[in-house]
């Protein structure tokens, strides 16, 4: 059986959860930092605005935000592992903004922030980690905190449109739905592309969704070999240890000449979706 349990996934933070430690987080972003910005700039923050990153990880969307808010706005910031919110805050700290970083060791399902603080929550690749209980209740504490009219904005990766060649296109997708069977993060990283349905259930209007496709053709850059090379290895070593086909092997060794994105065909696609919805009621 596919395990469900977030550590096995491997390069995890002080919280356990796997892929969160900032090895992997920081050369995910460096791979995929165009895109990146495009799932954000797809949400419309604006001059002046208050925005809270819920889920911040090392920080690397903050100088972004902080660039989008402008020195009128404030951008802040909480992330569970206290070493990425420590992180987060030495990031924001050497970017040019005239107010000083708040940013916070804490729990997205219970902010430490008064009712409509906000006039935007942003929430990047966490809600993958949430059990469909937490999901309702981190959508909940967004909706408390940001004021009526005020924005909440979710992204994260859609596993259902991750692969790999050559070789099997189906290869990874068939091993995340094997993991769906249990809940659990294969699961949660299926649930992605519904997303747009949990924001209406939790009472956001105006809902609206967007996929980012990421794609890489070889010849890669050493950035984008960097982080998917190994992280195909911690996939194939899962897959290998469940009795899956023996073909995984292919990916075991990141630096290996054979490994299939060393290719002359060589191709890895992702998708990151992001999904934006509006707290209901007129601004004050």
């Amino acid at each position: 059986m596919l395990t469900t349990d977030h550590s096995s996934w491997g390069y995890q933070a002080s919280t356990g959860l796997g892929f969160t430690h900032e090895d992997i987080v920081d050369a995910h972003f460096e791979a995929c930092a165009g895109p990146y910005r495009a799932t954000l700039d797809a949400v419309g923050i604006r001059p002046g605005w208050r925005v809270l990153d819920a889920g911040c990880g090392t920080g690397a969307f903050l100088p972004w935000l902080a660039d989008a808010v402008g020195p009128a706005g404030r951008v802040f910031a909480l992330d569970l592992a206290e070493e990425n919110a420590a992180r987060a805050a030495g990031r924001l700290r050497t970017h040019d903004t005239p107010w000083e970083p708040d940013v916070r060791q804490g729990d997205i399902l219970e902010l430490p922030y008064p009712d409509d603080s906000f006039d935007a929550v942003w929430c990047a690749n966490t809600t993958q980690y949430l059990s469909d209980e937490e999901l309702s209740r981190a959508l909940a504490e967004f909706r408390r905190v940001v004021r009526p009219g005020g924005t909440v904005a979710v992204k994260d990766m859609d596993a259902a449109l991750i692969t790999v060649r050559p070789g099997d296109p189906f290869r990874f997708t068939d091993f995340f739905r094997k993991g769906a069977a249990n809940p659990g993060y294969a699961r949660q990283l299926l649930r992605t592309g519904e997303l747009y349905r949990w924001l209406g259930e939790a009472g956001l209007t105006g809902v609206r969704q967007h996929t980012v496709l990421i794609e890489h053709f070889a010849p890669m850059s050493e950035e984008v070999l960097r982080f998917y090379t190994r992280a195909c290895a911690r996939v194939a070593g899962m897959a290998l240890a469940t009795g899956l086909d023996a073909e995984w092997r292919e990916f075991l060794d990141p630096d290996g000449p054979a490994h299939p994105l060393r290719d002359p065909h060589g191709y890895i696609r992702e998708g990151n979706t992001v999904t934006v919805g509006t707290v209901p009621g007129s601004p004050s």
